[in-house]
């Protein structure tokens, strides 16, 4: 009974250590006259560490099947995912805020640093709506191929990144971690039958 009253409490504490770093941008979003493009970089940031975080999960519970750590992160891996979709979707308000005009918005998107980042949060969206148990009752098999999908973001928001921020260092010590762990997730089974 207690570790089902300690499982229940961990959930919201999770969500809460997620929202910490939304708190500091939306104080300072709430302030009249708010410079929002400033607020465009934490938010871009968070949410592909949040997307990276949730797709480092699964090679990481192979790579240490016996970590308790690892396997309470992976059982809540699809709060990581709605975090990094929420993440998204404040950096996204925040540019259309920006922005101001409906055609400033069009003029730039044919831009690889634009159209990327437009393409990341559109293949999100029908992740974090499809991120609940009755989805995945409903889904069944399918669920997991939607998912996947989440792959497809990261190439996006990495790309990016790079275009936005014109230069490779910040996004290549973000992403470098995941492209490592998933090299060694499919260098694994080769290595293992053939010793």
């Amino acid at each position: 009974m207690a570790s089902a009253a300690r499982l229940l409490a961990a959930r919201p504490l999770l969500w809460a250590v997620l929202a910490i770093p939304a708190l500091p941008i939306l104080a300072a979003a709430a302030v009249p006259g708010a410079d929002l493009e400033a607020l465009l970089n934490p938010t871009g940031e968070w949410s592909a560490r949040l997307l990276i975080v949730a797709l480092m999960l699964t090679p990481l519970a192979l790579l240490l099947p016996n970590s308790r750590a690892v396997r309470w992160l992976v059982s809540r891996r699809r709060a990581f995912g709605l975090a990094a979709f929420a993440y998204a979707a404040l950096h996204t308000a925040f540019y259309v805020v920006a922005m101001g005009h409906l055609d400033d918005m069009l003029a730039e998107l044919g831009a690889t640093g634009i159209w990327t980042g437009w393409a990341a949060l559109l293949v999100m969206l029908p992740l974090a709506a499809t991120s609940n148990d009755a989805a995945m009752r409903a889904l069944r098999s399918g669920w997991k191929r939607l998912q996947r999908l989440a792959y497809a973001a990261a190439v996006l928001t990495l790309v990016h990144w790079i275009s936005i921020h014109d230069g490779l260092g910040g996004a290549l010590a973000h992403f470098a971690p995941l492209a490592l762990l998933q090299l060694i997730r499919l260098v694994r089974p080769f290595v293992r039958s053939n010793p």
